[in-house]
């Protein structure tokens, strides 16, 4: 091997540092490390740089995949120097100016003064990959690394770590750090300084996935909050010692068994990532589907590496999977991204380089059909503004090659419609729609498979848009040719029965929707399963038709069986899972049973914590359904604790005066009223009440109509309240339901208006009211009675209010006498 000095030249663009690490020893980090930096070096005819970095000083291994056993300096000798070349500038007095010095000029001066590339060794003579061992391991090594104070060195120039790893990026396209495990100094230096991305090795264990939790909250958070180090982190999960053979075990761990009380690796770093870059829901199934380092007895003794000696690349070689896993991580992508997402982003990619070298019809027609491919893809996902830049891309491009007529023009624009749909732009999917209808009609005829499925895509716009005849007209001809052609029980005939089902629903006849919807179910049934996916479709639709009718038991029993199929085959915590347990609750609450209700929501609340998060919207909402079956079981205490949780996290996120606030402040409010605490209720109360003054009174901030509706509601809820209660002569009160109903008048909505006005009138009629309050309230319900015309409403008043004088002035003779 060589020993001399190396002369590596600049790189015409940085590379990277990729720092592995794992909490605990034994995953197999450094094995994975020096496969990696192999399968590297041998890109691009051998040509990438790649450089190994032995920071695991306590435990240094990397250098015997290599057989690396010479002597010579590494890490340690390197910082030493730093050290001391810190130490010579600090007594000459150059090493800054004092507080302000720039931390990053001092550590380029002390980088510049020490020659890094001879403490960097070639361990490859068939590729430019190389190593920079851990330290020289004479007999000083122990009480040298003893010595090295990585967080005194760290305080004297912040800057060094950062300026060390932007040099070495300089010259390797790959540096890749091997880190000291568990929670040290020198960990926190390569998790947290160093890298652009992060891989973290772990063994499906508690101790492992709980260490390796806390240590990625913390990497990410450094780097959020301080203000030199606001650079990306990329994080990459690898699962390591993976047994095969055992598939039970194996899903019990990925996924998570709540029974047994596993997590799940998988739910685990999707809550961490989505947490971490504050996404709304992100998969990692594709990922982890692929990147899994599978044990095996030949590499499970000595220093092995996989990639020397497996070299066929099938797909049960730990060469294929380290493989898989370079696919996400050099090609920048987020493990999130699907394999199919890199795929088509890879070749949309080389198509665009090519039509810039020369456009071509035979370049252009692929690219647009991949643009059509990630848009349905991106569609599926949610990700919706890069769905439709997709679609629209792919339609420009076949209309301009093809023509507005072709079927894959055609095709396109019915996958753009539907995303359109989704997003609610029905007019714009009502205008691709017809077109589409138009065309097909035209040239294939009214009765083409490709007409009616265009037809039916149109009957869906227009039931979202309320034009429910029209659809259902449409949806009855796309279901009498389908039953011509394809017969009763034929999966088109029996999917445009169920769409017809809910047009029927819309238009609120639930019999015939009931009854159409208990042939599809029966018939899917027979062809697909009581469980496919179709079947349970149109099992939760039956279920909401019944509860509709009012046939909640039935509801129930079916949407239970919905559940059940729904935990096993897709887990607690899928999408389509928590909606059928939401309406499963809904429905069990309608019945009274408010302890099933309460298990529900708990199951809800746990399971939607994992998934979202505890600050996200919809767990906030089924925490706020379990209080409220709390508050039904007569559980106060346990309700007002949830409430509370609810309040904290809106009052954080939103403010104050947010709408939601305001609603959990009401909620809790009626919560310490029911315990007896009417001091802190009419606290709260009057929060609200100020919380909505201000935003009614507001410069107008594109408040949604909305909002304002909901702030008002509020204040209409808490008055009416006092006024019914023994607080409903206070003049506050009333001076405040009087401003409120002037209010409602002046902007003409009589008709919310109604209620208070009621409420108002029973309390101003009240003995004890003040006369001139007594008055400036009737006299804006007579006004508001005017401006309606109510001459019926006018004339009441006026008789309950000559009423009201003759009932206290004869009180009044009574006390005299």
């Amino acid at each position: 091997m060589e020993c001399q000095r190396l002369s590596l030249p600049p790189l015409s663009a940085p590379g990277e540092v990729v720092t592995f690490y794992s909490y605990k020893g034994g995953t197999g980090r450094t094995m994975a490390l020096s496969n990696i930096a192999v399968l590297l070096a041998r890109r691009e005819n051998a040509s990438v740089p790649v450089l190994m970095l032995d920071w695991d000083m306590e435990a240094p291994g990397l250098h015997h995949y290599f057989e690396q056993h010479e002597e010579r300096p590494g890490v340690l000798e390197f910082f030493e120097a730093c050290r001391q070349q810190l130490e010579r500038f600090s007594l000459e007095g150059g090493g800054g100016q004092g507080a302000g010095r720039d931390d990053a000029a001092l550590a380029q001066r002390v980088l510049d003064a020490i020659d890094w590339q001879q403490y960097v060794v070639r361990v490859d003579q068939g590729s430019p990959l190389y190593l920079m061992r851990a330290g020289r391991f004479d007999a000083s090594y122990s009480e040298r690394l003893a010595q090295m104070r990585w967080d005194q060195l760290f305080d004297t120039c912040p800057a060094l770590f950062r300026c060390f790893a932007d040099t070495l990026a300089q010259h390797f396209r790959y540096v890749l750090v091997d880190s000291r495990t568990g929670r040290t100094d020198s960990a926190g230096i390569c998790t947290t300084l160093l890298p652009k991305k992060l891989v973290v090795v772990f063994t499906p264990n508690r101790q492992s996935l709980e260490g390796v939790d806390a240590l990625v909250t913390r990497a990410i958070e450094y780097r959020r909050s301080h203000e030199d180090e606001q650079r990306p982190l990329l994080v990459y999960p690898l699962p390591s010692r993976i047994e095969m053979g055992d598939g039970a075990q194996r899903a019990e761990w990925r996924r998570g068994d709540a029974h047994k009380g596993i997590a799940g690796f998988q739910p685990m770093f999707e809550r961490l990532l989505r947490t971490s870059y504050g996404l709304p829901q992100i998969s990692l199934d594709s990922y982890f589907d692929e990147v899994q380092l599978q044990q095996t007895k030949t590499f499970a003794y000595g220093e092995q590496l996989a990639v020397r000696i497996d070299q066929g690349g099938d797909r049960f070689s730990l060469t294929r999977t380290f493989e898989a896993f370079l696919h996400w991580m050099t090609g920048g992508y987020f493990p999130w991204q699907s394999g199919r997402e890199i795929a088509l982003l890879g070749a949309i990619g080389e198509a665009r380089q090519a039509l810039l070298a020369e456009p071509a019809r035979a370049v252009a027609l692929p690219l647009a059909r991949d643009l059509a491919r990630l848009g349905e893809l991106y569609r599926k996902d949610g990700r919706s503004a890069q769905a439709l830049e997709a679609f629209r891309q792919s339609v420009e491009i076949r209309v301009r090659l093809l023509g507005e007529e072709h079927p894959d023009s055609l095709a396109c624009k019915s996958g753009m419609a539907r995303l359109l749909r989704q997003l609610g732009k029905l007019e714009e999917a009502r205008f691709l729609e017809e077109d589409v209808v138009d065309v097909r009609e035209r040239v294939l005829g009214g009765e083409h498979p490709d007409t009616l499925a265009a037809r039916a895509c149109l009957a869906q716009t227009l039931l979202l848009q309320g034009e429910l005849a029209t659809a259902l007209l449409l949806q009855d001809a796309v279901l009498a040719a389908y039953v011509r052609q394809l017969g009763g029980e034929h999966p088109l005939t029996l999917e445009a029965m169920n769409g017809r089902a809910a047009t029927l629903l819309r238009m609120g006849r639930l019999a015939q929707a009931r009854q159409v919807l208990a042939t599809v179910v029966a018939a899917r049934e027979r062809l697909f399963g009581a469980e496919h996916g179709d079947t349970l479709r149109s099992k939760l639709a039956l279920a909401q038709a019944l509860g509709r009718e009012g046939d909640l038991d039935g509801a129930r029993r079916l949407l239970a069986a919905v559940l059940q199929a729904q935990e096993r085959r897709l887990g607690s915590d899928h999408a389509a899972t928590l909606a059928t347990r939401d309406l499963l609750a809904d429905i069990v609450a309608g019945q009274g049973d408010w302890a099933g209700a309460r298990q529900l929501h708990e199951d809800q609340v746990a399971a939607r914590e994992r998934t979202h998060g505890l600050d996200h919207p919809e767990t906030l909402m089924s925490q706020r359904k379990l209080a409220e079956a709390l508050l039904r079981r007569g559980e106060l205490d346990a309700a007002r604790s949830v409430q509370e949780q609810v309040l904290e996290v809106h009052a954080r996120l939103l403010g104050e005066d947010h709408l939601d606030t305001l609603h959990s402040k009401t909620q809790l409010a009626g919560t310490l009223q029911q315990q007896g605490d009417s001091e802190a209720a009419r606290l709260l109360e009057d929060a609200v009440l100020s919380g909505s003054d201000r935003l009614l009174n507001a410069p107008v901030t594109g408040h949604a109509d909305s909002v304002l509706d909901g702030a008002r509601h509020l204040q209409e809820t808490i008055l009416a309240g006092r006024a019914n209660g023994h607080e409903g002569a206070e003049p506050d009160t009333l001076a405040s339901m009087i401003a409120m109903l002037q209010g409602m008048i002046e902007r003409e909505q009589y008709a919310q208006a109604g209620e208070l006005a009621e409420h108002l009138k029973s309390c101003l009629l009240r003995p004890g009211v003040p006369g001139k309050l007594r008055r400036r309230g009737m006299a804006q319900l007579k006004r508001m009675y005017k401006l309606q015309g109510d001459l019926n409403a006018l004339l009441a008043l006026q008789e309950d209010e000559v009423q009201a004088l003759e009932g206290a002035l004869s009180e009044a003779r009574t006390e005299q006498r």
